[in-house]
C-alpha cells in the first residue's frame, strides 16, 4: 500500500513575528552595515534591537562590554520613568545614542535610537551577560524600549525600511562586495 506524504505543519510564528512589525534603519549615521531593527508593537511601543547584518552579529565578534553611559553627564541607566504620563523619561531624537558596544578586537559601535520618543527602559541584562545580545537579538538581547509621541506614532516609520526593502539592501551589499572581489 502506498502511503500519502504527510503535509508539513506550518511553522508557528514567533511572539515577535506575531505581535511586532519589523522596521529597519540601514547604515545608521552613514556607517556601512551598522543596521538597526525597530520592532513596533500595535500599541506604538518600539523595541530597539540590532539587525541581523550588524557587524556585531555577523563577523563572530566577541563583545567585551556594553555601556549606557553616553557622556560624562548622561547615562541611560539614570532614566527613571513613573506614572501614567511617563514622567522622568529621557526624550530621544532619531540620532540619539542609546549605548556603546565595545568588542574585544578594539571596535566600538554606538547604537542609536532611530525613532523619536521617550525612553521607557534599557536592557540591563546585556550589561551582565553581553552574549545574549548576539544569541537572541530580537528577544532577550534587545537594547531599549522607546515610546513615540502619540501624534508621531504613524510618522516614525517614514525613513525606515520594511523587511522586504531591507533584504534588498542587504542583497545589493552582498552583490557589491562580491563584484569588487
Amino acid at each position: 500500500m502506498a502511503t500519502e506524504p504527510v503535509a508539513a505543519e506550518p511553522a508557528v510564528p514567533s511572539l515577535v513575528d506575531r505581535y511586532f512589525t519589523r522596521w529597519y534603519k540601514a547604515d545608521v549615521k552613514g556607517k556601512p552595515c551598522e543596521d538597526h531593527c525597530i520592532l513596533q508593537h500595535s500599541n506604538r511601543i518600539c523595541v530597539i534591537t540590532l539587525a541581523g547584518s550588524h557587524p556585531v552579529l555577523q563577523s563572530g565578534k566577541t563583545i567585551k562590554s556594553i555601556s549606557y553611559q553616553i557622556s560624562t553627564n548622561c547615562s541611560r541607566l539614570q532614566n527613571k520613568v513613573s506614572g501614567k504620563f511617563k514622567r522622568g523619561a529621557q526624550f530621544l531624537t532619531e540620532l540619539a545614542p542609546l549605548c556603546k558596544i565595545y568588542c574585544s578586537d578594539g571596535e566600538e559601535y554606538t547604537i542609536s535610537s532611530c525613532v523619536r520618543g521617550r525612553l521607557m527602559e534599557v536592557n540591563e541584562n546585556i550589561l551582565h551577560e553581553p552574549s545574549i545580545l548576539q544569541e537572541k537579538p530580537s528577544t532577550e538581547g534587545y537594547i531599549a524600549v522607546v515610546l513615540p509621541k502619540f501624534e508621531e506614532s504613524k510618522s516614525i516609520t517614514e525613513g525606515l525600511l520594511t523587511q522586504k526593502q531591507y533584504e534588498e539592501v542587504v542583497i545589493k551589499r552582498i552583490n557589491a562586495t562580491t563584484a569588487t572581489l
